[in-house]
């Protein structure tokens, strides 16, 4: 019998209960456990740059700026996942969970080689399934490279604005150069 056919999967429960008290984060993915390694200090500017612009854009607002130790909750095909996105935004004044949030609005996630092909494909196909998602970003930790997934009324839409031009957030009229994702990377 392979180790695979005899792994109990973990309840959600015990997952929460284990993260309070955990070192490492994991995520959980269906009733799988996964640790997350640390992140790069690159990886960390980029996001602080990101989230204190928001924090900033959002102060006196509803919505709320998370980063990388709040979970995001979500279901998918009827299985539970739990994610920690890099920076979240959550603007549902009752989506009050003490570790996690159900209903955000926007997503994002700073990529980095041994996380891109995830953020690429498993989260924007999991993400795109909240109703509440309003947009989804990815960003390149190694170079300048944005890319958001905006949800219309109907459909999403893909922007890619280039290292001189500007990441627009149209659900919370926010706009930021793309270069100031960057400010304080030279030579990191």
């Amino acid at each position: 019998m392979t180790l695979a056919q005899i792994r109990e999967a973990v309840s959600v429960a015990d997952y929460l209960d284990g993260e309070e008290i955990a070192a490492v984060r994991h995520e959980y993915l269906a009733g799988e456990v996964h640790a997350m390694s640390g992140a790069s200090a690159r990886h960390n500017i980029v996001c602080l740059n990101l989230a204190a612009a928001l924090h900033r854009h959002l102060a006196g607002d509803p919505c709320r700026v998370f980063m990388a130790d709040l979970k995001v909750r979500l279901s998918v095909n009827e299985e539970d996942f739990f994610y920690y996105p890099d920076i979240m935004v959550a603007c549902n004044p009752a989506d009050q969970a003490s570790h996690f949030r159900t209903q955000p609005s926007v997503l994002v996630e700073v990529m980095s080689p041994s996380t891109e092909r995830i953020d690429r494909h498993e989260k924007l196909f999991a993400y795109q399934t909240l109703n509440s998602l309003r947009e989804y970003v990815l960003i390149g930790q190694d170079s300048p490279e944005v890319v958001a997934y905006v949800r219309t009324e109907k459909q999403w839409s893909t922007q890619r604005p280039q290292p001189d031009g500007m990441l627009t957030l149209p659900s919370l009229e926010f706009s930021l150069p793309v270069a100031e994702l960057y400010r304080g990377t030279e030579g990191l």
